[in-house]
């Protein structure tokens, strides 16, 4: 064996064992928030939000924002942070203290109740301190690529106990490969990091999955569901790609920006404590069967709009949970409006789920991977997949059918 290789390997048990302390400190980092601003002290966020008064639900969002803004405003004063993705894929130095710091405020306002997906911090955290523990070593500008996608698809797998999901978020995702040497070193990294997270988040699945009555025609229903789960995928990038500034908010106007973003979200709450949050309160009360038409409704529309509205007052966060909370939420209206008036019954929580990973593979563009995560994320029987599979495979499709059939137009 070689030196390159011994280095390679020892790289990648190390990045997998940062990447694990990188999502066991932003879990820890979150709850603490949630819990200072919504004054719980067991439970899930949606069970101290429920539990707050309608004061604590309107103000705290709006302090947390707040003081996120101000954090951003500061930092963007003195440091350039750039997208994770490009930095690693043009072999660029990593910004080490301006990535740890732009990640503690995504925690931050996550935390206080932004509707912005949490994964984005782990996954900053994991590449910083992976780049820390691999500077010395002799490593070629490709396999520190693959090493550092690794950290960050780690730093996925590690904060929702999903090794699979987080191994191929770095392969497919980050990386855009097959090949062995990356897949190899992302399996590994991922379930490392996984078990070393796993005093935190007890090696546990996200979701509660109810075991509901199940027929098989579920897969053929998902291929129906699909052009309506690519339309509202679609519709949610359209709205993302919109409110996105150009290029990122400098000025002091993100202090009261975010302020109002989460003011918003503290009114929504008071008739829809799900809102607040990455989203996973809303996959949650899906699958619980938890919604009425109405309020699955209301949640299909309110959650990527605040979403967007976070994004335009220049906050930054991940797009994950609030696509997959989108997608829940839509086939939440689906079972419900077939149960409600319809003499046929369908299980809630499949379609919702099946939904989700329609909607998740539209936005991340990597079918593939968003039904093994959304399977991973509440862990059904296996043959569910299936479905998940023909929704996300059927809904990508549709997207690239739509795009040949729009570059057609222009040419």
């Amino acid at each position: 064996m070689t030196r390159r290789e011994l280095e390679f390997g020892c790289s990648i048990v190390v990045i997998g064992l940062l990447a694990g302390l990188a999502g066991m400190a932003t879990t820890v980092l979150l709850h603490f928030v949630e819990h200072l601003t919504y004054d719980f002290t067991f439970g899930s966020l949606l069970d101290g939000v429920t539990d707050s008064s309608p004061v604590r639900r309107t103000v705290g969002p709006m302090i947390g924002g707040a003081l996120a803004g101000f954090g951003w405003w500061i930092l963007r004063r003195h440091y350039e942070v750039p997208g994770l993705a490009s930095t690693i894929a043009d072999h660029r130095p990593i910004p080490r203290v301006a990535m740890t710091l732009d990640a503690g405020l995504q925690v931050l306002v996550v935390g206080a109740g932004a509707s912005l997906g949490r994964e984005g911090a782990p996954r900053q955290m994991a590449a910083v301190l992976g780049d820390v523990g691999t500077s010395r070593w002799a490593l070629t500008p490709h396999d520190r690529e693959i090493l550092l996608a690794c950290a960050a698809g780690a730093g996925l797998g590690a904060v929702y106990s999903v090794p699979v999901g987080g191994a191929l978020f770095a392969v497919r995702i980050m990386m855009h490969t097959w090949h062995p040497r990356a897949v190899g070193a992302a399996l590994i990294t991922s379930a490392l990091a996984v078990a070393v997270a796993s005093p935190v988040t007890h090696v546990r699945a996200p979701l509660d999955w109810p075991k509901p009555e199940l027929s098989y025609l579920l897969t053929a229903f998902a291929l129906v569901m699909a052009p309506l789960v690519f339309v509202v995928g679609a519709a949610f990038n359209r709205m993302m790609a919109m409110a996105r500034p150009a290029v990122p908010v400098t000025s002091w106007l993100i202090i009261p920006g975010v302020a109002l973003a989460g003011l918003l979200v503290g009114l929504g709450s008071v008739w829809l404590p799900e809102l607040p949050g990455n989203g996973k309160s809303i996959l949650t009360v899906s699958l619980n069967s938890a919604l009425t038409v109405g309020s699955a409704a209301a949640i299909l529309l309110l959650k990527p709009l605040l979403t967007a509205i976070f994004l335009r007052a220049g906050a930054v966060g991940g797009m994950l949970t609030p696509s997959l909370a989108t997608g829940a939420a839509l086939g939440s209206v689906i079972a419900l409006s077939i149960n409600t008036w319809t003499e046929h019954t369908v299980s809630i929580a499949a379609v919702s789920l099946t939904c989700a990973a329609g909607v998740l593979a539209v936005t991340q563009r990597a079918p593939i991977w968003a039904a093994l995560f959304v399977w991973e994320l509440a862990r059904p029987p296996y043959w569910v997949l299936l479905p998940f599979l023909a929704a996300a495979l059927a809904a990508h499709g549709l997207q690239s059918l739509a795009e040949r059939r729009r570059e057609v137009m222009v040419d």
